[in-house]
């Protein structure tokens, strides 16, 4: 039976796609037109089987699409994903070819709504406490006096210019050395981690704050990864952390060697008011100086009746001859321990002056700059071999979409003289015309001496 005028039929076997071509052609325009997306719903059908992956159905109210985490990307997630919880997460569009389906291939998520943090909050503490992570045997001991605070937290953020104003009025004299990271977002975590380790490295730094002003239980959930509280836990050098208002708590206010409840009170905490320390000084130095005045007035009034109780003098005068050898001997002694006393607190005091040589500062900010030019090159390469990457995609697309490529396999493009109109069907020929035939390398002409309708 042939094709009636009515009749669907093939206009050219060039038409014609396989299942497998057409889901190709699906896979490489969604891939290529989505980048990296931020997606918000419900999880349901959560699957996790042998291999480590989590599998589930990512929906709203109105659709539903497919998701995967694979086990790499769910070890660094900090919380148990379950059946109704909401979350955002960051992923790449994928079309799975052998079933023709599309779905998420996700590497980063965090709960969304107080209900879904809270969740996360107290599944995430109760793992760490079971490891033993808050345990107050393990906590450091923040030193008195330190001579150089790290500080961990966003370096244009409230949090910081209270901390600076404090210990300026406090105790001027003592360096604070900032880490600056993001405080806030998927992107926290890590660079707080980071600069934990940094400040590790760094040597005479004595504590370390971890900081950030208030705000909602989203904006302060980076301070309840398990990241930032493993960091935390492994740091040799004791930190303190501050985080949000007097009323908030974090996973890592339990890590923590020490909670302050706002980053003013941290700033507090860590250093003493110079003040309040010279108060104490002269406060001491008064009840030295009254207890030797009483002791002197104590041991004269035993003189005095020792001395009466005396009949012989010259008893009297003996003993008051190795009185005053006891006495130049605890004089002399007293006088080279002040000696010493002194000796010691200039030597001291030189050393904090080298320590304090710009010359210490100017290589330590080198090596910073040194870092940043090696990490600016690194991304830079990473960057081009990206864009390499993409380009090459494009022109493979390019290239299969040329007409170039139909006339590689023998076809040619018939073309209706004198008006150029591409020819599609036989109908639109009389007998006796001409036509111009472009094939892959070159072109003819030649006239219609027959048409047949098949």
């Amino acid at each position: 039976m042939g094709y009636t005028e009515e009749s669907p039929h093939i206009k050219d076997m060039k038409d014609i796609l396989t299942v497998t071509e057409l889901t190709a052609n699906i896979k490489i325009l969604l891939e290529t037109s989505f980048d990296i997306l931020w997606v918000a719903g419900e999880i349901s059908n959560l699957r996790r089987p042998g291999s480590g992956h989590v599998y589930f159905t990512l929906k709203d109210q109105d659709s539903q699409i497919r998701a995967v985490i694979f086990r790499q990307a769910m070890q660094k997630i900090g919380f148990d994903l379950e059946d109704g919880m909401e979350i955002v997460c960051r992923a790449q569009l994928n079309v799975y070819q052998v079933r023709g389906e599309y779905q998420l291939i996700i590497d980063a998520a965090e709960p969304r709504g107080y209900g879904a943090l809270q969740i996360a909050f107290e599944q995430l503490k109760r793992k760490l406490d079971e490891e033993g992570l808050f345990d107050p045997s393990l906590k450091k001991e923040i030193p008195f006096l330190p001579c150089r605070i790290g500080v961990v937290t966003s370096s244009t953020g409230a949090a910081i210019r209270d901390i600076l104003n404090i210990t300026e009025r406090r105790f001027s004299s003592i360096d604070i050395l900032i880490a600056p990271v993001r405080v806030q977002g998927v992107e926290a975590p890590p660079e707080i981690c980071e600069a934990i380790s940094a400040l590790n490295a760094i040597p005479a730094i004595d504590v370390i704050v971890v900081t950030r002003g208030g705000g909602s239980l989203e904006d302060l959930f980076p301070f309840n990864d398990e990241r930032v509280a493993r960091a935390i836990h492994v740091s040799k050098i004791p930190i303190i952390s501050a985080v949000g208002h007097e009323i908030d708590f974090t996973i890592a206010d339990f890590v923590a060697d020490l909670r302050a409840p706002t980053p003013s009170a941290a700033a507090e905490l860590v250093v003493p008011n110079r003040r309040d320390l010279v108060e104490r000084m002269e406060n001491l130095d008064f009840r030295l100086v009254n207890n030797q005045r009483k002791i002197s007035y104590m041991l004269s009034e035993k003189a005095e009746a020792l001395r009466a109780r005396l009949k012989d003098p010259r008893r009297q005068i003996a003993d008051l001859r190795l009185h005053l050898d006891d006495s130049s001997l605890s004089l002399k002694e007293g006088l080279l321990r002040g000696f010493e006393n002194r000796k010691s607190t200039l030597l001291h005091t030189n050393k904090l002056l080298l320590y304090m040589n710009p010359a210490a500062r100017i290589g330590e900010y080198k090596f910073r700059l040194e870092t940043l030019k090696e990490n600016m090159i690194t991304k830079a390469l990473f960057l081009v071999d990206n864009l390499k990457n993409v380009l090459k995609q494009n022109i493979s697309i390019l290239n299969g979409l040329s007409p170039l490529s139909v006339l590689e396999r023998g076809y040619g493009i018939v073309r209706r003289l004198p008006d150029n109109t591409i020819v599609r069907e036989a109908k639109s020929l009389t007998e006796g015309c001409h036509v111009g035939v472009k094939v892959l390398s070159g072109s003819f002409k030649a006239k219609v001496t027959k048409i047949s309708q098949e």
